[in-house]
């Protein structure tokens, strides 16, 4: 069954698969996503299908799934204190681009006749994985820090402040983004898309990317009116997937030439 579908043109095989899953989850009673956001999550799905077939799916749909699950925890607390995300955490097309689209570029590019080199592949595929490493990674620790967070501090100047403050950390928000980023990672290494010690470098990414984004919200957010939480978000995982790439290069070129 398995070699069947990997033998069928991956793109209409894509447009089917992801009609099929967004329309099953189009009738669960929790909206996941805004009628907007299906949309834009299809042409999403069908992109990934038909350029990195199913591995590179497997990836996204374990983000959608698990960020939207991590996003709902503590929801009823989170609205009652006004720091919960808008919709009940229903995604939009903003969120499906700002969360995938430096993704999608990567996978865009494995199509560049030039990249279709062994080592030009796997820094996309790095930045792919890592850029979604980068992202779950920033939702776990927010929505983890403002559900469960004892203790917050602004990351520039380590003084306390309330859950949900742009720029806020907390214990146990870095502790779940971290986690999230690990199990992403791992499921690129289990797809075959990275290396083990891709992981280790989705790691480190995620974390930087992270911790910058942070400081973006501390900083520029408030005071800048077109970076939007979503525009942050892109820049975030541009940020990990840049790193990841930039890391793996030192490691080739300079560490273990």
């Amino acid at each position: 069954m398995l070699s069947l579908i990997l033998s069928l043109n991956p793109w209409p095989f894509g447009a089917i698969l992801n009609t099929l899953l967004l329309g099953i989850a189009a009738l669960v009673p929790k909206k996941l996503l805004t009628p907007a956001g299906y949309l834009h999550a299809w042409i999403l799905g069908v992109i990934i299908w038909g350029t990195l077939g199913w591995q590179g799916y497997l990836v996204v749909a374990f983000y959608f799934v698990v960020g939207s699950g991590v996003t709902r925890i503590g929801m009823a607390e989170k609205e009652a204190e006004g720091i919960a995300e808008k919709r009940s955490g229903a995604r939009g097309p903003e969120n499906v681009w700002g969360s995938a689209l430096t993704a999608t570029l990567c996978a865009l590019g494995t199509l560049i006749p030039t990249a279709n080199t062994p080592q030009i592949l796997s820094l996309l595929l790095l930045g792919y994985v890592a850029s979604f490493s980068t992202k779950l990674s920033d939702t776990c620790a927010s929505e983890v820090g403002k559900a469960y967070g004892k203790r917050t501090f602004l990351i520039t100047t380590l003084q306390p402040v309330a859950r949900g403050t742009e720029g806020a950390v907390s214990l146990e928000g870095t502790l779940a983004g971290v986690a999230g980023s690990a199990a992403i990672a791992l499921v690129g290494w289990g797809a075959g898309l990275i290396t083990g010690g891709g992981v280790l470098l989705c790691l480190i990414a995620a974390f930087i990317a992270t911790n910058l984004e942070s400081l973006i919200g501390a900083t520029l957010q408030t005071q800048v009116n077109w970076l939007t939480n979503e525009v942050v978000n892109i820049i975030n995982t541009l940020i990990g997937a840049i790193a990841a790439i930039l890391l793996a290069l030192a490691w080739r070129f300079w560490i273990a030439p």
